[in-house]
């Protein structure tokens, strides 16, 4: 069943809906170092909503939908931005840009999700992360 949150463009937000997300996953039987991985890519993806998509603007809302049974947990983010093109974000590895602060999150949330896409707008965010 597919669970809804709206928070507010406030990094503080960001923990309530971190929590309850954690704790149905653990309920589920995800452990530790899953739960670490989710919390990790969650907190990105909500933060560059905040930040990057509704730029601050505490008008402007966070969507988080979330689904999660044993095997599996899907997390969606859509913020009420411009959006961008994921493609025109630089490689946070290459030598010209390991002094620039951008990229770095899309690059986490890649590494520590099995799947991970944007919208062709670029406002809505999808990640999966199996128990396997």
């Amino acid at each position: 069943m597919v669970k809804s949150l709206v928070i507010a463009s406030e990094f503080e937000a960001v923990r309530t809906a971190e929590e309850a997300v954690l704790k149905e996953a653990a309920h589920h039987g995800f452990r530790k170092g899953l739960l670490f991985a989710i919390k990790l890519a969650m907190e990105e993806g909500l933060n560059n909503a905040i930040r990057h998509g509704n730029g601050l603007d505490p008008r402007k809302m966070v969507h988080l939908d979330y689904e999660i049974d044993p095997d599996r947990v899907v997390i969606e983010i859509r913020d009420q931005g411009k959006g961008f093109d994921p493609q025109d974000v630089p490689d946070p590895t290459a030598d010209e840009n390991l002094e620039k602060p951008t990229g770095r999150g899309i690059m986490l949330m890649r590494a520590y999700m099995d799947e991970v896409s944007f919208s062709r707008d670029g406002r809505h965010l999808r990640m999966i992360k199996r128990k396997t």
